[in-house]
């Protein structure tokens, strides 16, 4: 399972890095280290936090700015498989995308719950590129 820094995690969740660093210290979001002594977040632990962050607020008054508008890098929260099509979601800071592919782009992407994804978006496709 892939692992997040405190400074990935952050970019990914739409805050600054002292803001993920007091969600840890608090307890909100699990963390342990890594042999060089590294804060990290295991990829699964910051898919639910997301999805958390995203549905409940949060406290702090961050907002983050961009004039990238059509793509969302975020962290994967579910993938549902079906025979021949697949949905997938990424929280992306305080936006759930959700889109429908192929089973094969899916797996072709190797795409799981935990990993960092962008989902780009074009009318009303919405296309997911793995980082």
């Amino acid at each position: 399972m892939q692992s997040y820094t405190i400074g990935q995690a952050a970019r990914l969740l739409g805050v600054s890095p002292d803001t993920a660093r007091r969600w840890a210290d608090a307890g909100k979001v699990a963390t342990h280290r890594d042999e060089s002594g590294r804060r990290l977040i295991d990829g699964r632990d910051l898919a639910a936090f997301s999805v958390e962050v995203a549905q409940n607020g949060t406290d702090e008054d961050e907002t983050s700015y961009t004039s990238a508008r059509n793509a969302f890098p975020g962290i994967v929260t579910a993938v549902k498989l079906g025979d021949v099509a697949a949905q997938v979601e990424i929280q992306a800071g305080p936006h759930r995308l959700v889109s429908l592919l192929t089973r094969e782009a899916v797996e072709e992407l190797g795409l799981e719950v935990g990993m960092q994804a962008t989902a780009r978006v074009k009318s009303t496709s919405v296309h997911i590129d793995r980082v």
